[in-house]
């Protein structure tokens, strides 16, 4: 019916792989049932399937393409290279409004190796094992209505840097105000990693700024609440103010993301908190972020007086090295 076409995109780290596949559109399916020769005429006759049934057998079609199409990864993959796998179904057509072509992802699942390998695709129903699967996509795939793709990565981002850890160094007497700026980013990129790890999320870290702009990137398969998140991490010693707010709106807009979370040490003012009401916005202060830390079996402190003690020496240090090397 139509050529294989795919891009594939595979993290070692996580044993993840992204496929998006160039499926047929519904014209491709034949719509001829038989020829029949009317003897009263001495004349053949076509006979087509009713769009009901072409419709049918179209969306059977774009199933089973999706679930034999993991299978056959899965099977192959005899050194365990592959934990989980993200299947992005493309659609080619021509919008009829406009006349122009489009290219829309038209469902997307992601299938962990443990459970879909549990399956008997044998007797499975193809639609009914997809929404098992927790799958994404319209009840009428014909309709090539699009979704958000589960997953979809660009390693063309040259923004990503390597991370480090950094949680497993803190105790009780830590000081999270205190901490080096760029430790800190490392920090809450660790804490999401953990976050987002059962539904088999990744979260990448972007070289350092110290000010605006996106200091990680979230990508959470989860079907409902998931897709490509931008987090700020501010280690503030003062209240939050409603533009650092306005920023990470700028930056949710700019960059396709579904959401924004913003996570400091310190709090946030009114303004700031009336300003993400009604956007997808998260705002974490440092309550929230001493309780993430607990959660995922970590301790530290935040005091900020503390720390606006030690940030002031530490000023005067460095500009006292200044003047002393100038």
């Amino acid at each position: 019916m139509s050529p294989k076409e795919f891009d594939i995109d595979y993290n070692p780290e996580t044993k993840i792989l992204i496929i998006d596949y160039s499926l047929p559109s519904v014209d491709k399916i034949p719509r001829l049932k038989e020829v029949k020769y009317i003897k009263s005429r001495d004349a053949y006759e076509k006979v087509f399937l009713p769009e009901s049934t072409v419709n049918k057998l179209y969306d059977s079609l774009i199933y089973q393409t999706t679930l034999r199409t993991i299978h056959e990864l899965y099977v192959f993959d005899v050194v365990n290279a592959l934990d989980s796998i993200v299947f992005n179904g493309w659609v080619k057509s021509i919008d009829k409004a406009t006349g122009k072509d489009v290219n829309a992802c038209i469902l997307s699942v992601q299938a962990n190796r443990q459970e879909f390998l549990s399956l008997n695709l044998t007797n499975v129903d193809p639609k009914a094992c997809f929404k098992h699967l927790k799958g994404v996509g319209s009840s009428k795939l014909h309709s090539l209505t699009p979704v958000a793709p589960i997953l979809n990565i660009s390693r063309k981002d040259k923004r990503f840097i390597s991370s480090y850890a950094v949680a497993e160094e803190l105790d009780d007497s830590t000081n999270l105000a205190a901490m080096d700026w760029e430790d800190f980013e490392h920090l809450i990129r660790e804490l999401f990693e953990k976050e987002f790890a059962q539904y088999g999320g990744e979260v990448k870290v972007t070289k350092a700024s110290r000010d605006g702009g996106v200091d990680a990137i979230a990508f959470d398969p989860d079907p409902i609440r998931g897709g490509k998140i931008a987090i700020q991490a501010k280690r503030y010693i003062n209240t939050v103010g409603v533009s650092a707010v306005r920023d990470l709106y700028g930056t949710v807009i700019n960059e396709g993301a579904t959401k924004g979370i913003l996570i400091t040490t310190a709090d946030y003012g009114p303004d700031a908190y009336e300003f993400a009401k009604g956007k997808p916005l998260t705002l974490l202060n440092g309550s929230n972020l001493l309780h993430l830390l607990e959660k995922h079996g970590h301790r530290a402190k935040i005091d900020l007086k503390a720390a606006r003690e030690i940030l002031s020496e530490r000023e005067k240090r460095l500009r006292d090295c200044r003047s002393e090397g100038s």
